[in-house]
Protein backbone atom coordinates (compact mmCIF):
# COMPACT_ATOMS: atom_id res chain seq x y z
CA UNK A 1 0.00 0.00 0.00
CA UNK A 2 2.24 2.95 1.21
CA UNK A 3 5.59 2.87 -0.56
CA UNK A 4 7.41 5.58 0.87
CA UNK A 5 8.05 8.71 2.16
CA UNK A 6 7.07 11.59 -0.69
CA UNK A 7 7.66 14.89 0.94
CA UNK A 8 7.67 16.56 4.37
CA UNK A 9 6.47 20.27 4.88
CA UNK A 10 7.76 22.36 7.23
CA UNK A 11 6.56 25.71 8.01
CA UNK A 12 9.10 28.63 8.62
CA UNK A 13 8.74 32.16 10.40
CA UNK A 14 11.14 33.70 8.08
CA UNK A 15 11.26 32.54 4.28
CA UNK A 16 14.56 33.74 3.81
CA UNK A 17 16.78 32.69 6.33
CA UNK A 18 15.36 29.05 6.05
CA UNK A 19 15.74 29.07 2.59
CA UNK A 20 19.24 29.50 3.14
CA UNK A 21 19.83 27.13 5.91
CA UNK A 22 17.45 23.93 3.60
CA UNK A 23 19.45 25.52 0.21
CA UNK A 24 22.74 26.95 0.86
CA UNK A 25 23.72 24.81 4.26
CA UNK A 26 22.04 22.10 4.27
CA UNK A 27 22.36 21.62 0.18
CA UNK A 28 18.80 20.48 -0.68
CA UNK A 29 18.08 20.85 -4.67
CA UNK A 30 15.29 23.57 -5.83
CA UNK A 31 12.85 22.10 -7.74
CA UNK A 32 10.19 24.75 -8.06
CA UNK A 33 9.43 28.14 -5.93
CA UNK A 34 6.41 30.23 -5.68
CA UNK A 35 5.08 33.18 -4.14
CA UNK A 36 0.59 32.36 -3.53
CA UNK A 37 -0.52 35.81 -3.28
CA UNK A 38 -3.82 34.88 -2.01
CA UNK A 39 -2.15 33.44 1.11
CA UNK A 40 0.84 36.05 1.22
CA UNK A 41 2.70 32.79 1.39
CA UNK A 42 6.15 31.69 -0.62
CA UNK A 43 6.18 27.68 -1.19
CA UNK A 44 9.68 25.86 -2.31
CA UNK A 45 10.04 22.27 -3.41
CA UNK A 46 13.19 20.88 -1.88
CA UNK A 47 14.52 17.31 -3.23
CA UNK A 48 16.92 15.19 -1.41
CA UNK A 49 19.18 12.87 -3.58
CA UNK A 50 16.94 9.98 -3.13
CA UNK A 51 13.88 11.40 -4.74
CA UNK A 52 12.36 12.45 -1.44
CA UNK A 53 11.16 16.22 -1.28
CA UNK A 54 10.66 18.79 1.35
CA UNK A 55 8.22 21.20 1.07
CA UNK A 56 9.28 25.07 2.74
CA UNK A 57 6.16 27.03 3.55
CA UNK A 58 6.26 31.15 4.71
CA UNK A 59 2.43 32.33 6.38
CA UNK A 60 2.35 35.74 7.71
CA UNK A 61 1.89 34.67 11.45
CA UNK A 62 2.43 31.37 12.25
CA UNK A 63 2.34 30.29 15.66
CA UNK A 64 4.98 28.80 17.23
CA UNK A 65 6.17 24.94 17.32
CA UNK A 66 5.98 23.43 20.78
CA UNK A 67 9.41 21.79 21.12
CA UNK A 68 10.50 21.64 24.61
CA UNK A 69 8.34 19.88 26.64
CA UNK A 70 8.19 17.77 23.75
CA UNK A 71 4.37 17.85 22.39
CA UNK A 72 2.37 14.77 20.75
CA UNK A 73 2.71 14.80 16.99
CA UNK A 74 5.93 14.70 14.57
CA UNK A 75 8.72 14.22 16.98
CA UNK A 76 11.95 15.23 14.66
CA UNK A 77 12.89 15.00 10.73
CA UNK A 78 15.52 12.43 10.18
CA UNK A 79 18.34 12.90 7.33
CA UNK A 80 20.57 9.59 5.84
CA UNK A 81 24.23 10.58 6.06
CA UNK A 82 27.59 8.85 5.26
CA UNK A 83 29.30 10.23 8.28
CA UNK A 84 27.34 11.61 11.11
CA UNK A 85 30.83 13.22 12.43
CA UNK A 86 31.86 15.00 9.17
CA UNK A 87 28.69 16.28 8.74
CA UNK A 88 28.06 17.45 12.59
CA UNK A 89 31.79 19.50 11.69
CA UNK A 90 30.45 20.99 8.64
CA UNK A 91 27.04 22.12 10.18
CA UNK A 92 29.46 23.45 13.44
CA UNK A 93 31.87 25.49 11.55
CA UNK A 94 28.52 27.06 9.70
CA UNK A 95 27.30 28.52 13.24
CA UNK A 96 24.90 25.81 13.91
CA UNK A 97 24.75 23.84 17.19
CA UNK A 98 24.85 20.22 17.18
CA UNK A 99 24.91 17.82 19.97
CA UNK A 100 27.38 15.80 20.58
CA UNK A 101 27.42 12.35 18.16
CA UNK A 102 25.55 9.40 19.81
CA UNK A 103 25.24 5.68 19.17
CA UNK A 104 21.63 4.20 18.56
CA UNK A 105 21.77 1.19 21.28
CA UNK A 106 19.86 -0.93 18.82
CA UNK A 107 21.39 -0.46 15.76
CA UNK A 108 24.99 0.44 16.79
CA UNK A 109 24.53 3.90 14.11
CA UNK A 110 25.76 7.39 14.79
CA UNK A 111 23.43 10.25 14.83
CA UNK A 112 22.98 13.64 16.60
CA UNK A 113 20.96 16.64 16.89
CA UNK A 114 20.20 20.29 15.31
CA UNK A 115 17.88 22.51 14.86
CA UNK A 116 16.11 24.32 11.80
CA UNK A 117 15.84 28.26 12.17
CA UNK A 118 13.24 28.08 13.74
CA UNK A 119 13.71 25.25 16.25
CA UNK A 120 12.53 21.96 14.61
CA UNK A 121 14.53 19.07 16.13
CA UNK A 122 16.29 17.52 12.71
CA UNK A 123 18.56 14.51 13.09
CA UNK A 124 21.64 13.01 11.66
CA UNK A 125 21.34 9.57 11.28
CA UNK A 126 24.31 6.88 10.00
CA UNK A 127 23.35 5.67 6.36
CA UNK A 128 24.77 1.85 5.54
CA UNK A 129 27.02 0.01 7.79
Amino acid sequence: MLKAIHHVAVICSDYARSKTFYVDILGLEIITEHYREARDSWKLDLQLPDGSQLELFSFPSPVERPSYPEACGLRHLAFAVEDVERVAQYLSSKGIGVEPVRVDEYTGKAFTFFQDPDGLPLELYQYGH
